[in-house]
């Protein structure tokens, strides 16, 4: 979801007095780590590097993204999981892959590993087509997956968004798909202009930067309502298909930093959203902002985690 300028604003406002107050010490002695579970180039690189560029400003210290692909994110989040808690390394990690690979097995982390800081964009899912293909709309491609033997669809790692999007239309439209995957989303674009599958599954912000000029048609959205990123892009929901997920980029640290750091961190981040520049270079990007602050964050994630958990008992989706 989009949010607008004042939504921001009250957002950042909502910041807790105290968290500002305990944060106002703390400034880093060197340069800040910040992890990315994915490839460079993707949805989460981007928004890793724009408000890295800001957040430099404040601290006064370097702010290097380190790409830390694999595994489904899992190689990125262990690098998180594992880091000392004295405030030099944080990631950018993403739902539903911080919530759905410890569902899925038994990686050496969970949600208690983790200090979380700040929610940053929300971006909803997307399946894409080649425009020679002929289908237009979400009731055309679930009507070719059924004539198809093997309708494959790029995704990025198990327990991505874009895998379990695939996953999850599958369950709600009563038909099956083939996800291939691929490392990163450049390489998905790349593979369906190609012709190498028959679709691809990404994020609404990163689809729409990827595929400028690439043939590349959206098919629909998976969110509640459309974003004012594609306002003429319906969602499945209104093409009768009741499919919602999306994936939401969060500022995490591991667990045990200590609160004057993490309080000093959202408030920094709670100033750059009000940062008109920040705002227009993360439209121009195509980046959903959404923030939340470290309690709405923790929310979210354990109402990720319960909704997750019970998508996996009803059908698990290796």
């Amino acid at each position: 979801m989009t949010v607008s300028r004042r939504g921001l604003v009250a957002a950042a406002l909502a910041t807790p007095a105290l968290a500002r107050a305990q944060g106002a010490a703390w400034r880093p002695d060197r340069q800040i780590t910040m992890i990315v579970a994915y490839a460079a180039g993707g949805g989460t690189d981007t928004a890793a590097r724009t408000i890295a560029r800001f957040m430099e400003k404040d601290l006064g210290q370097p702010v290097v993204v380190l790409n830390r692909p694999g595994a489904g994110g899992e190689i990125g989040i262990n690098a998180v999981a594992d880091a000392r808690p004295d405030g030099t390394t944080f990631g950018i990690l993403n739902t539903p892959g911080l919530v759905t690979i410890p569902i899925e097995r038994q990686p050496r982390w969970t949600l208690d590993s983790f200090t979380f800081v700040a929610g940053l964009v929300e971006d909803p899912g997307v399946i894409a087509v080649h425009p020679d293909s002929g289908i237009t709309d979400a009731t055309q491609l679930i009507a070719a997956a059924r004539q198809a033997d093997g309708f494959t669809i790029a995704a990025q790692g198990l327990g991505s968004t874009s895998f379990l999007s695939v996953r999850m239309l599958e369950h709600a439209a009563g038909v099956r798909f083939e996800p291939v995957i691929y490392p990163s989303l450049p390489q998905g674009v790349l593979a369906l202009g190609q012709k190498e599958v028959r679709g691809a599954a990404a994020n609404l912000g990163e689809s729409q930067v990827m595929a400028e000029g690439k043939p590349w048609r959206m098919v629909g959205v998976m969110a509640d309502a459309r974003s004012p990123l594609a306002p003429d892009l319906p969602t499945f929901k209104e093409q009768g298909i009741d499919v919602t997920i999306g994936s939401l980029r969060g500022f995490v640290g591991p667990k045990g930093v200590p609160g004057e750091i993490t309080a000093r961190l959202a408030t920094v981040i709670a100033a750059i959203y009000r940062d008109p520049a920040f705002i227009a270079l993360a439209q121009r990007t195509q980046q959903p902002l959404r923030f939340l602050d470290q309690a709405a964050y923790a929310a979210h994630l354990n109402e990720a985690n319960a909704r997750f958990r019970a998508l996996w008992a009803a059908r698990p989706w290796l």
